[in-house]
């Protein structure tokens, strides 16, 4: 059963949405994804958040660009935690997405990721899920220290070979 419901209002969000998916298969969480709009189809919209809960979905991840009122319209209606991300748009760069998403009324909360964030709101997600889940948890633990370790990397590799060939190797 799905605990994450990752919605687009468009298909040409996938390509920064599907990196929420993978984070999500990386932690092995379930999830749905949909491609659903708020303003062309509200009556299937609103369906799908008041059933959400009773579904198993814990969590919603919503994508938006331009207007962005989809992650509002589903922590209007969804009772759990929504996370937003704002999707780069051409005419404003997702600052228009962003300031949509933030600006919830009081009462109303969208926790928000950067522009084009799915993968950090996929393990904000994770990171609600764990309250009640040890495993997962420890998966995070286990990621967070991978990232660490990354770093060392890198910069092990600066301190032996030397900026400029790092560059040429970049």
């Amino acid at each position: 059963m799905a605990k994450v419901g990752i919605l687009m209002g468009s298909d040409s969000d996938l390509p920064i949405m599907s990196k929420a998916a993978k984070m999500l298969e990386d932690f092995g969480i379930a999830y749905e994804m949909k491609v659903i709009s708020a303003h062309r189809e509200p009556d299937i919209f609103v369906e799908y958040a008041k059933s959400a809960e009773e579904r198993g979905i814990e969590v919603i991840i919503a994508g938006a660009g331009g207007a962005a009122h989809l992650p509002g319209m589903c922590a209007a209606i969804f009772s759990l935690p929504v996370i937003g991300v704002p999707i780069h748009t051409k005419t404003l760069g997702g600052v228009d997405s962003l300031y949509s998403i933030v600006q919830m009324p009081s009462g109303i909360p969208v926790a928000t990721v950067a522009i084009d964030g799915a993968a950090n709101a996929a393990i904000l997600a994770a990171k609600m899920l764990s309250i009640s889940d040890k495993a997962l948890r420890d998966k995070l633990a286990e990621y967070k220290e991978s990232l660490k370790n990354q770093v060392a990397a890198k910069d092990e590799k600066l301190q032996s070979v030397g900026y400029e060939a790092y560059l040429e190797q970049m």
